[in-house]
């Protein structure tokens, strides 16, 4: 499965909407203005939250987590002691963790479980200015996951680039 995202740097309160490879709509990410702490919701084409992502207050490092449901799900969060700048891990409430690791901000990335591929992200096979992929490669991959796991790590990347 192929989404399609507009890229654009993300700010809070912007919303936009993430499309599969037939140019249908499918998600929809609603950044929250005027909240303590960054906040964005994964919405399907009705309007139903998926997962609602926020940036934890109290953390050393930055850190978003995820609920669905109003239970807790994932926490994203840059790999401690990576000599990559752009490796995270997302730690799943289950204990299972997912490997992000590529240029963020090239959108050029992977996400993987246990070493097996779950997800690329790229901007390689588009030839839309602006616009980059996320290519489910996993057919029973938990699609909302994999793209609320994108919207985070951008988030924290370019977030990380600009305190510099």
């Amino acid at each position: 499965m192929r989404f399609l995202v507009r890229d654009r740097l993300l700010g809070i309160g912007d919303d936009y909407w993430i499309e599969d490879e037939h140019g249908s709509k499918v998600f929809l990410v609603d950044g929250k203005a005027m909240r303590l702490r960054d906040t964005f919701e994964l919405k399907d084409t009705h309007g139903r939250v998926l997962v609602d992502i926020r940036q934890k207050l109290l953390a050393l490092r930055d850190t978003m987590v995820m609920e669905r449901d109003g239970e807790p799900l994932a926490t994203v969060r840059r790999k401690r002691l990576s000599l990559l700048r752009n490796h995270y891990r997302v730690s799943l409430v289950d204990g299972t963790e997912l490997d992000v690791s590529g240029k963020i901000l090239d959108r050029e990335f992977a996400v993987e479980y246990d070493g097996e591929l779950l997800a690329v992200i790229s901007r390689r096979w588009l030839h839309l200015r602006e616009t980059y992929g996320v290519d489910v490669v996993r057919e029973d991959s938990d699609a909302a996951l994999l793209i609320a796991v994108t919207v985070c790590v951008i988030h924290l990347a370019e977030k990380e680039r600009e305190d510099g």
